[in-house]
């Protein structure tokens, strides 16, 4: 009898049933493919991972490393310059005996200084000033200071002294110091004029400095 039957399977073959995938063909599941990526890309995982860690750990040293303390506040008469400009004219309600000049007070850098006095060493002498202290300087500007000194005992005045000098009191955030400025030749040979023309030449010279 002639005819076409079902194919039988051969030896070491085998009848897959329907619905059944055949071998390479099923489908992998998510955590199947990441673990074959991970396996196929390991080396370059690590060297991310790696690179991670280290700007995490770099940020961190960064943000906790210790601050340097910044620049401390000079001292106010380390910042002050005090200069002589000369003579000037002698105010209206000044004795016969008082020397008036101006000298111009500048504040070179730093936060803002109050001279907040200034006198003179000697005791046969007063001092007065315009402006009147306290006031404050601009740090950069010059500010052009008006004093007026009155003879008031002349066996007590300094009529010898080689450089004379000012007793200014100033105050910053940082400190409050006295110091006192030489203003130079100049204003020594004024100050040694004032005197002369102020006591004359029949006094002793008894200066206390």
């Amino acid at each position: 009898m002639s005819g076409v039957g079902p194919v039988e399977p051969g030896e070491g073959t085998r009848a897959w049933d329907a619905g059944e995938p055949p071998p390479g063909s099923r489908q992998e599941l998510p955590h199947e493919r990441l673990a074959a990526f991970c396996a196929r890309h390991r080396r370059a995982v690590l060297a991310c991972t790696a690179a991670a860690v280290l700007l995490a750990g770099g940020g961190y040293l960064f943000a906790t490393r210790p601050q340097s303390p910044p620049d401390p506040v000079p001292y106010p008469s380390q910042v002050i310059d005090i200069h002589y400009l000369g003579e000037e004219g002698r105010p209206a309600n000044a004795s016969r005996g008082s020397f008036t000049f101006a000298v111009r007070v500048t504040a070179e850098s730093g936060p803002a200084v109050s001279v907040v006095g200034i006198s003179q060493p000697y005791a046969g002498l007063s001092l007065t000033s315009v402006p009147r202290p306290p006031f404050r300087t601009r740090t950069g500007f010059g500010h052009k200071i008006i004093v007026t000194m009155n003879v008031t005992e002349c066996a007590n005045t300094p009529r010898n002294a080689g450089l004379p000098f000012l007793d200014v009191t100033l105050r910053n955030t940082r400190a409050i110091e006295d110091h006192s400025y030489i203003l130079g030749e100049r204003y020594a040979h004024d100050f040694a004029q004032a005197l002369q023309v102020a006591c004359g030449n029949d006094h002793p010279s008894l200066a206390k400095r």
